[in-house]
């Protein structure tokens, strides 16, 4: 007779999370172990998985610490957990994320089953037209942040599984080791590179932002992307106010606005898209620039690597938003095209895409955020404006 388990997990799912895995590839953890090693003794390395996890005995191993450069010169922690890792967290999150997924905001749409970043441009392009001024938000080292508690309550309102949180509370509290071999302990964040990070990222920001914005603002209107938002507001005063109100709710979350080198915070009014004569139809109006970015959405590929704008760690919204909107806004431009109360170059950010792939190390499961910054507007000696400057 078999021994009982406490934990009711099926070897099936086992089966179908090591599926994922190796379909998503990526690189060794700290064991050393690749995904063709342990392929070697599959059935052995799978039972191990399963018994362990049926038992309540699976303990996380330390998370592989790789920097991964930035174009800034800084570097971004990428957490690599190993191959037999990266099975058990893809069997939670296959449980978790059924549970969680209809609940979320309809205006998320990162790490989630058939959306993606140009899904949100399409709808930010949209409401451009129609009201004036929007805010960029970049939260400062957002999975280096996330508190532990906030997470596991989340996952406890959503799920009675044992299992489920019990292996949560682990990762989330898994070290990290360094190139030195040093470990490092972790009191808050997620590792980005864990398969379960994005979700439980998303879950996090689900209640940190979407229900708060639902409750508070219910008339505004936003996109969010992971940690990437952008915000619609009717003037520069709400815009402002609006600003303020998120910059308080992430404090009391446990986070903060990204800040530049001027310490002034990204979170900003962007800059106010012109909305009039939307309803006319002329050549390069607003009709036409609906066909420009449904056309992107209809054409995106099914897989990409970091940079690709539906994948995590892409394009910002405000940078692929700018793709489909008029490269020129200045004085003699017709009312469609200008934006007549913009603000100055240093309050016009978005946000710059890397240029490192990184799906070679974590594979498809990773979990990146925004990189550094930079003007993409410059008010014109003669008036007017120009976006798009370096």
């Amino acid at each position: 007779m078999s021994e009982a388990k406490p934990f009711k997990i099926s070897k099936r799912l086992v089966w179908e999370a090591y599926q994922r895995v190796r379909a998503n590839r990526g690189a060794a953890g700290v064991d050393g172990v690749s995904l063709a090693a342990f392929e070697k003794d599959l059935k052995g390395n799978l039972y191990k998985v399963w018994n362990r996890m049926s038992s309540g005995s699976y303990l996380p191993p330390p998370v592989r610490l790789v920097e991964i450069p930035k174009d800034n010169g800084g570097t971004r922690p990428l957490g690599i957990p190993t191959i037999a890792d990266r099975v058990a967290q893809t069997v939670v999150k296959m449980v978790l994320e059924p549970l969680v997924e209809p609940c979320f905001h309809p205006d998320s749409y990162g790490y989630r089953p058939k959306r993606s970043a140009l899904d949100a441009v399409a709808v930010a392009r949209k409401r451009c037209w129609g009201v004036d001024w929007v805010i960029d938000l970049d939260i400062k080292a957002f999975f280096d942040s996330i508190p532990h508690d906030l997470v596991e309550r989340a996952v406890a309102h959503h799920t009675e599984l044992a299992w489920v949180r019990l292996y949560v509370s682990r990762w989330l509290r898994a070290p990290v080791e360094r190139p030195d071999g040093i470990l490092m302990e972790r009191t808050k964040g997620t590792p980005q590179g864990g398969v379960v990070s994005p979700l439980l990222a998303n879950l996090f920001l689900h209640y940190a932002f979407d229900m708060w914005m639902a409750r508070t603002f219910p008339t505004i209107h936003f996109e969010r992307f992971a940690d990437d938002v952008i915000v619609h507001c009717r003037s520069e005063a709400e815009a402002r106010t609006v600003l303020e109100a998120i910059r308080g709710r992430l404090a009391e979350c446990g986070l903060e606005l990204h800040s530049t080198k001027s310490e002034e915070p990204v979170g900003r009014v962007l800059c106010e898209f012109p909305a009039g004569d939307q309803h006319q139809v002329r050549p390069g109006g607003p009709e036409n620039y609906s066909r420009v970015a449904d056309g992107v959405h209809q054409k995106q590929p099914a897989t990409g690597g970091l940079g690709s704008p539906h994948e995590p760690g892409g394009a910002g919204l405000d940078e692929l938003l700018r793709a489909v909107l008029p490269l020129e806004v200045r004085s003699g431009a017709p009312s469609y095209q200008r934006g007549s109360r913009a603000l100055g170059a240093t309050e016009i950010q978005a946000v710059q895409t890397p240029g490192t792939s990184i799906d070679a190390l974590a594979g498809k499961h990773r979990a990146t955020g925004p990189q550094s910054v930079r003007p993409v507007a410059a008010r014109r000696a003669t008036g007017g404006w120009r976006v798009g400057a370096g």
